[in-house]
């Protein structure tokens, strides 16, 4: 097995993509959680999850019982809740999302924390309410596992072209909503009001979240409500003129007018020569495209990508 091929595992929708399908829905009843106890922040960036070693965590979750997180953690293939007291956890199985969503509730309660959630899915149609939805799940190890290195190699060029950037950036988190690990650069601009229409996600919801002009790119693994996947993206909004017909590397980039976005499959990352190269050229290109039609001021708000030890030169 070559480098790239053990830092970008093999990850494909036909194998793995009823895992991610579980997982995407495992982790709405997780994302609930924060969304229901945490103080509502700028573009919801409260209830992402966040990438570890291990899998995915929440913040820490300041309840009025204690404060603790919860981690899917992807190595041991549990979901933990870690407090003060110690961890409990439940084991990430072939399951029905009634049956996670009782054993996340009961959980949560004998450690003493009685939280109140929405239960249903957000940005899924239909949306069954969890504790209504029997229909069995299928949670494969070695799929969980390859889904983690995925994450984690697309966490690290992440994280390298976050560093590029003076301006208002998000970090870089996972949407449980999209099922989508994701970046996000601001121009510092007020934005046209969102139109909204996102199944099962308030209007308002989305246009806070799309207050200001972005230029977001991310990673989709594949989900829970339509098929396809896995592959990088990269859209603006808004949109400046001519977006969709601007040069965009690698040359197996590609403009899906039906999305409004910039693609790259995973595979054709992973079975580039330098694939985190590959993946870099994708997000400072699109990027690119969009600062450039949209009139971002590039000169203040970028930087050389940053290296370990060595401060950016003021």
């Amino acid at each position: 097995m070559t480098v790239a091929e053990s830092t970008w595992p093999d990850l494909s929708a036909e194998r793995d993509g009823q895992t991610i399908a579980a997982l995407h829905l495992f982790s709405q009843v997780v994302g609930k959680v924060p969304t229901a106890l945490l103080p509502w922040r700028n573009h919801g960036w409260h209830l992402t999850l966040h990438p570890t070693s291990r899998g995915l965590t929440t913040e820490p979750v300041h309840a009025p019982g204690g404060t603790f997180s919860l981690a899917f953690d992807l190595v041991d293939h549990v979901l933990a809740l870690d407090d003060a007291h110690g961890r409990l956890t439940l084991q990430l199985r072939s399951m029905a999302v009634a049956d996670f969503h009782a054993g996340v509730m009961a959980m949560l309660a004998d450690a003493g924390h009685e939280v109140r959630t929405h239960g249903a899915p957000n940005e899924l149609d239909p949306a069954i309410p969890f504790a209504e939805d029997h229909a069995a799940r299928t949670y494969d190890p070695d799929s969980a596992s390859r889904l983690l290195g995925a994450l984690l190699a697309a966490d690290r060029v992440f994280r390298l072209f976050r560093s590029g950037f003076l301006g208002k950036v998000s970090p870089v988190h996972f949407f449980w909503g999209s099922f989508d690990l994701a970046v996000t650069r601001f121009s510092g601009r007020p934005a046209p009001i969102h139109p909204g229409g996102i199944p099962n996600l308030p209007d308002p919801v989305t246009r806070e979240a799309y207050s200001h002009e972005v230029s977001s790119a991310g990673f989709w693994p594949g989900g829970a409500g339509a098929p396809g996947g896995p592959f990088f993206y990269s859209y603006a909004y808004p949109a400046p003129p001519g977006f969709g017909e601007a040069k965009v590397e690698p040359a197996a980039a590609r403009y899906d007018a039906a999305l409004g976005e910039f693609i790259l499959d995973y595979g054709d990352v992973r079975r580039a020569a330098d694939p985190d190269r590959a993946l870099l050229a994708f997000l400072e290109t699109s990027y690119g495209a969009a600062a450039d039609l949209g009139g971002w001021d590039r000169a203040s708000l970028e930087c050389a990508l940053g290296v370990p030890r060595i401060p950016r030169r003021v």
